[in-house]
């Protein structure tokens, strides 16, 4: 074992991310985006770093009582065989939810220590590189706020900068949503556009019926409709409508995707490494995923999924980018944006180090935070 490779500190810190105003879904509404954000130490003082949304549950907590002491004086080169070992030392608690989603940046974390000290970027760390792939704008934030004229502008503006995918979330309203999507298509006439609902449809009458009132938008998907745990309802709202169905956002574990698939509800399955298992196990959902013969999409999280789908040679699949300070994932506001290319693609992004400039710590700074390992301190 390297004594440059072993790992001898795994810390986190949260980050109270601070939204322009809050972010109304039906009942749940969110006056702040909290991260949690990981560094991994080696022996040889490299750090790996990554991070993830908690979506308001206990994962500093996990990765401190459980993660941490599971990693630390383990070789960075052996971290699948470490992140299974911590996976299955504890199924109960590592298997789904905020245990796997702490696990999740863990590996991450992982990655980008073994590529920073291969002197080697994640994609090519893969056996790829990166290269130039769709890019969704998330327009329509913040949806409580926003109404169709300002969609209309938002979307004419980003249109006219070469952006030819958009995704807007549910409003508060059915006529409101519907509004802001014939907006968005008006402002964008060829262009793909998607539907978040934000998991707000609790029954498939009410879902069909609002989805199937609007076949002028030409919805590319209707993403998220049911609160998951009920692929059932989803495959019969599948059989009454002609618009793709996606689903999966802040899911994983626990016959994720195994039940969508078999139920046959979905035409895209949503996949986030920041929750599902990080990129040790992504490789294998995302396998299980085309398998099956269905698509896949990652969500959020562009300058981690650009990266890691364009080295695995997955190109064809939609980036997610949120326009800065809407509210839409504050953390990587302040970090480099797309470059828009002919065909609404985005420019591949630079191969550096690792995840390269994935953190920025002058903006961190700024909104409230608790780092009781002191990770700022170690951030230029």
């Amino acid at each position: 074992m390297s004594a440059s490779s072993m790992i001898r500190a795994v810390d986190v810190m949260t980050i109270q991310a601070e939204l322009p105003a809050p972010v109304v879904f039906g009942e749940w509404i969110m006056h702040t985006r909290e991260f949690a954000l990981v560094r991994v130490q080696a022996e040889g003082r490299l750090s790996g770093y990554s991070y993830t949304l908690t979506r308001d549950g206990a994962v500093a907590e996990q990765i401190r009582k459980t993660i941490a002491r599971l990693y630390v004086g383990t070789d960075v080169t052996h971290r699948e065989r470490t992140f299974t070992l911590a996976w299955r030392r504890s199924l109960a608690s590592h298997a789904a939810g905020i245990g796997l989603r702490a696990l999740s940046i863990v590996d991450l974390a992982c990655w980008d220590l073994a590529a920073r000290l291969e002197d080697r970027s994640i994609a090519d760390l893969l056996g790829g590189s990166n290269r130039p792939m769709p890019a969704t704008a998330i327009v329509g934030y913040p949806p409580g706020t926003m109404g169709p004229e300002e969609t209309a502008a938002q979307t004419a503006e980003l249109y006219a900068c070469g952006w030819r995918r958009f995704k807007a979330p549910i409003a508060a309203t059915p006529e409101r949503t519907a509004g802001r999507l014939r907006a968005a298509r008006a402002a964008a006439p060829d262009a793909w556009i998607g539907m978040d609902a934000a998991w707000v449809y609790d029954e498939v009458d009410a879902a069909a019926e609002f989805v199937n009132s609007i076949p002028d938008v030409r919805l590319g998907w209707f993403e998220d409709v049911f609160p998951p745990g009920d692929a059932g309802k989803l495959r019969a709202l599948r059989d009454r409508t002609d618009v793709p169905i996606a689903q999966g956002d802040e899911q994983g574990g626990l016959y994720y995707p195994e039940a969508l698939i078999l139920a046959g509800a979905v035409d895209v399955v949503r996949v986030d490494l920041t929750c599902m298992g990080g990129i040790t196990r992504g490789r294998a959902l995302i396998d299980q995923v085309l398998g099956a013969g269905l698509q896949f999409a990652p969500h959020m999280f562009p300058h981690v999924h650009a990266q890691v789908m364009s080295g695995l040679g997955h190109t064809e699949v939609p980036i997610e980018w949120g326009v800065p300070f809407t509210g839409v994932h504050p953390m990587d506001d302040p970090l480099p944006q797309p470059t828009i290319l002919e065909g609404g693609l985005m420019a591949a992004l630079p191969e550096q180090e690792g995840f390269g400039h994935l953190i920025d710590a002058e903006w961190i700074r700024s909104q409230p935070h608790d780092d009781p390992a002191g990770i700022l301190a170690d951030l230029a």
